[in-house]
């Protein structure tokens, strides 16, 4: 090569980020990708839906109310709150079940005679091949294999949906044909039979009831017959009579010869009370005026003629003195009658003294007969407590022969007029419908085309994200190379030790030398067709297939950017490949620098043991190269690169990527053979070096165990200037 030629950065990276323009540019470009599959799909569902025999809905709808009316409600139950008569869910979903029961269904099926309908027997129109091949496969029933009720039913309730309405007591029942009028009489119907076997049900609980109400009547009857037998010839015998009050005779007796013993008490105090009051007031000298005597004759006469003694002696003392005749006969006169009077008093006051010592004998004469009762009625406590046991029993029979009795009646009753209320009523009957519920036409089609028009785009993004063309990115700078007169180095090695290099290839390799350092400031100057670029190592990579899958890139001498030759191939395979790249400089690390975490662990700390394969992969910040750092923990470039544990994590590296680039040490390197077993493949940076030391340094790695070398005597592309100190 020429002195003064300046090679130009081959290739661009990019910063991974998405371009979401670039997206819709490519589906754009391959729109009829996406259209043609999507208006074919479109045609063959319209085609697909009016094929289809359309199905028509109807539904009828019931009113679960569980109660009964109040007028046919039992006499027992009429007093309790609607509240506690609440119907919950978990009947309603019981009525629901009652309208799927099978019974209900033969009711149905034998009334409108759907059994002679091919819709529900498919037998009556001969069995197709498909479904008679699926029945044989055991994918399917086989028509065939069934009897006829079990081929109507399973139509039937394929066709039936019974559910309750949310937060209500309502049922809905649908039904779907190809017919629309039998669907809603099938609907119809379900109600209507619904609410006869509801009805039905509790006419024959009640029958059932009347009949049982019955027979246990007759027992009844005769067991207080019996009861009551028991009570009246126990108390004959015991002479326990009962009284006019329900009580027994001893006892009525005794209570009522208590009152008369406490009325003698009260009488003999109130005339010895009487008696005592008028005697005092006869000592004190007063007048006696006391209910007993004024109601007296004689001493009613006798205040008479007092009161007209005294009107007289009135009178005449107004003429007369005290000594006339006339005032001292009157006065005489007056006092005869005082002494008349006090007399009665006496006389009444000895009365009373002698009623109340006849009153005291009564009293006495009570007490003695009281005795005599309690002393018998104690003698017969216990023939009473049997004689009330026998009465109980003999009023618990009674009672509940009575409650039986009225219960018959209330049956017998319902019976005869056939009024057994349901819990249910339809307040909705079922009505044609003229459209089909299904197929919905327009809203199949319209979905099949999207979902058509999201897949084919979905297939056409994810070709162009695997492929790398969606992604944002920029040439890099343009780095001028400065002149040298040294040639390259030639690579005259038999094909059998590049067996991943093109032949065409190896006789380019014999190139001019390229400049040592990169400047950032000079143009780009594009690398004639004999020079082996980054790109021509690139390609024969890819052609080399698993031979090339694993490359060391190792550097002739330091400073010739031989991290950078293993970036820049890095990013090429990366275009349309997976690749990772590992820094297995571990005595000059540079690749931290270009990764998101410049800081991470790296494969020196997953080989001690302190970090996973998940914390030591990160990613190239310019492109979506992986990048696997030298670590931070302190390096033992001997002991990591002759690891086992190194050789297993390049294995696994090798079976998750597509190519396994390594940043290897400058050779001659006393570790150059145990790189040479972790990767069979190496480029050789020989940047501006003569050809004789290169070919020195080739044969010292091809006998370090490297099977494919290739020398690489351009110059790296350069790095963003963010990256630039990576280049050393």
């Amino acid at each position: 090569m020429s002195e003064g030629r300046v090679a130009a950065v081959n290739g661009t990276a990019r910063d991974g980020e998405l371009d979401l323009g670039a997206v819709g540019r490519a589906l754009v470009r391959k729109k009829w990708w996406v259209l043609g599959p999507a208006l074919a799909v479109a045609a063959l569902t319209f085609i697909g839906v009016n094929l289809i025999t359309p199905k028509y809905k109807s539904e009828a709808r019931i009113l679960f109310e569980g109660r009964e009316n109040v007028f046919f409600r039992p006499e027992a139950e009429k007093g309790a709150s609607e509240r506690d008569r609440t119907v919950d869910q978990e009947a309603v979903t019981s009525q629901v079940q009652l309208a799927l029961s099978r019974d209900l269904a033969r009711q149905v099926i034998k009334g409108l005679k759907l059994g002679e309908r091919p819709e529900f027997d498919s037998t009556l129109r001969g069995v197709s091949l498909m479904r008679y091949s699926l029945g044989f496969l055991g994918l399917a029933k086989d028509p065939l294999s069934m009897t006829p009720e079990e081929r109507v039913l399973e139509s039937y309730f394929e066709r039936l949906a019974v559910f309750p309405v949310d937060k209500s007591r309502v049922i809905s029942v649908e039904f779907q044909s190809a017919d629309p009028e039998l669907a809603a009489r099938v609907a119809n119907a379900v109600a209507d039979n619904y609410l006869a076997i509801q009805q039905t049900a509790r006419q024959e609980q009640t029958r059932a009831a009347g009949r049982w109400l019955a027979g246990e009547i007759d027992v009844l009857r005769k067991r207080v017959a019996e009861a009551e037998a028991k009570v009246e010839e126990f108390r004959a015998k015991t002479n326990l009579f009962m009284g006019t009050n329900g009580t027994t005779l001893s006892n009525q007796t005794l209570g009522e010869s208590n009152r008369d013993l406490a009325a003698a008490r009260s009488q003999k105090a109130d005339l010895e009370a009487k008696a005592k009051f008028i005697r005092d007031v006869l000592k004190r000298g007063g007048s006696v005026e006391y209910s007993d005597m004024i109601n007296s004759e004689l001493i009613r006469r006798l205040n008479e003629q007092r009161v007209t003694l005294r009107a007289q002696l009135a009178e005449q003392s107004s003429t007369l003195l005290d000594n006339h005749p006339r005032i001292k006969e009157l006065k005489a006169q007056i006092t005869d009658l005082d002494r008349q009077i006090r007399d009665e008093a006496a006389r009444l006051a000895r009365s009373f003294e002698n009623d109340a010592r006849i009153a005291g004998a009564r009293v006495e004469s009570l007490q003695s007969s009281l005795d005599q009762l309690k002393v018998q009625a104690a003698s017969t406590n216990g023939q009473d407590v049997e004689l009330r046991a026998l009465e109980r029993e003999a009023k618990a029979q009674r009672d509940l022969l009575e409650s039986y009795l009225a219960k018959y009646r209330e049956t017998t009753a319902r019976d005869s007029l056939g009024a057994a209320p349901g819990d249910a009523r339809i307040i909705s009957r079922a009505v044609v419908s003229n459209t089909p519920f299904f197929p919905k036409k327009l809203p199949i089609v319209l979905i099949a085309t999207l979902a058509t028009l999201f897949v084919a785009a979905g297939f056409i993004t994810t070709g162009e994200l695997l492929a790398g063309n969606v992604y944002r990115g920029g040439a890099a700078e343009p780095v001028a190379e400065p002149v040298a007169a040294t040639p390259a180095v030639s690579v005259e090695e038999p094909v059998a030790r590049r067996s991943w290099l093109p032949k065409g290839l190896i006789r380019a390799m014999a190139a001019a030398p390229a400049p040592i350092e990169p400047q950032l400031a000079a143009p780009a100057v594009a690398a004639p067709s004999s020079e082996l670029t980054v790109a021509d190592i690139a390609q024969a990579l890819r052609e080399a297939g698993d031979a090339g899958k694993r490359v060391a890139v190792m550097g002739a001498a330091a400073g010739i950017g031989t991290t950078m030759t293993a970036v820049a191939i890095a990013r090429e395979l990366a275009r349309d490949a997976r690749v990772v790249l590992v820094d297995l400089s571990l005595d000059r690390p540079k690749l931290a620098a270009i990764t998101i975490e410049p800081r991470g662990p790296g494969i020196a700390d997953l080989v001690h043991g302190t970090a996973s394969f998940g914390q030591i992969i990160t990613r190239d910040r310019s492109s979506r190269v992986q990048v696997v750092p030298a670590g931070r923990t302190g390096i033992d470039a001997a002991a990591v690169i002759g690891s086992d544990r190194l050789r297993t994590a390049l294995d696994a590296l090798a079976r998750s990527y597509d190519y396994v680039i390594i940043d290897a040490s400058v050779v001659p390197h006393a570790l150059d053979d145990r790189i040479a077993r972790l990767a069979p493949c190496a480029v050789l940076v020989a940047t501006g070096l003569a050809a004789a030391k290169a070919d020195a340094l080739r044969d010292h790695l091809a006998s370090a165990g490297f099977a494919d070398i290739a020398v690489f005597a351009g110059t790296a592309p350069a790095l963003e200037p963010a990256n630039v100190g990576v280049a050393a």
